[in-house]
């Protein structure tokens, strides 16, 4: 177990549109430091993906991400002996964490075509309430609902 609660860093703007979450999908995105190649394909998988639903780029991304951001989760709790899965409320940053991280990994998981485009798919899928990452939602919000009997163990 932690000695202390681990401080939150201040997660850097994006330079183009000065959007925290903008820089948050980059920094998922980016691999072994090549932050420039994580911008190029991330500005291009939003430029591209406004354009088709005639939106902001940053609020595109934002109104994508919002609809794959679950409201329960569960956590494993340990009483009595027995370990039991009991639904929690997810905060806000833990809702965007875990929804950048669902549509990247999705991303990453799918082949055929570069990572740009695939990255826009992905962003416009969840923007229209389908795909991998909203299917992630729904079974992680059915889990939490499915074990509401253990709520109680909540604390």
């Amino acid at each position: 177990m932690r000695g202390k609660r681990a401080h939150k860093r201040q997660i850097q703007k994006d330079v183009k549109y000065g959007s925290v979450l903008v820089g948050r999908l980059i920094n998922k995105v980016m691999q072994d430091g090549k932050k420039k190649l994580a911008q190029t394909l991330v500005y291009a998988a939003l430029e591209e993906g406004a354009k088709q639903v005639k939106m902001q780029p940053d609020q595109f991304l934002e109104t994508a991400v919002a609809k794959v951001k679950p409201a329960l989760e569960i956590r494993s709790r340990r009483v009595g002996g027995a370990n039991y899965q009991v639904p929690v409320p997810v905060s806000p940053v833990r809702q965007d964490a875990l929804a950048i991280r669902w549509i990247v990994d999705f991303t990453r998981s799918a082949s055929g075509q570069s990572f740009d485009k695939l990255l826009m798919k992905e962003l416009l899928d969840a923007y229209n309430g389908e795909g991998n990452a909203i299917r992630k939602k729904f079974d992680v919000e059915k889990m939490a609902e499915a074990n509401k009997a253990f709520a109680h163990f909540r604390w």
